[in-house]
């Protein structure tokens, strides 16, 4: 790679930062977090992946779905957005579902009938 083609991507790199820092300042006001999980200048994809309090939060689809369609039009060499929170279980096609102080998740439980009652 020449070092005019690692200081474009150097740049590009700067300009998504710059594109979430000013876009969605609200991830962060919330606990959020956005960071560059992967970048591709040839092929125009960016993968950002949201933590902190984006991963358990309901809103966070559309938060993904903001990003995905303002950034390609902000940024042109940006072709392809790829966003997650990570709640995905690695890959597989699980779904997002809340969880509950006090909820168990080891598979051990042998009912599914709820907490119990005090009384």
């Amino acid at each position: 790679m020449s070092t005019d083609a690692a200081s474009g991507d150097d740049d590009l790199k700067e300009r998504v930062t710059n594109f979430l820092r000013r876009n969605f300042p609200q991830i962060q006001m919330h606990g959020g977090s956005a960071a560059i999980q992967n970048l591709d200048r040839e092929s125009g994809e960016v993968t950002i992946m949201l933590g902190g309090a984006c991963s358990g939060c309901g809103i966070s689809p559309m938060t993904i779905q903001a990003i995905k369609s303002r950034m390609v039009k902000e940024i042109p060499e940006i072709e392809t957005v790829h966003a997650e929170t990570g709640m995905g279980g690695g890959g597989h096609e699980e779904g997002m579902s809340p969880s509950f102080p006090g909820e168990s998740s080891s598979e051990e439980t042998e009912s599914d009938e709820g907490p119990q009652a005090p009384f």
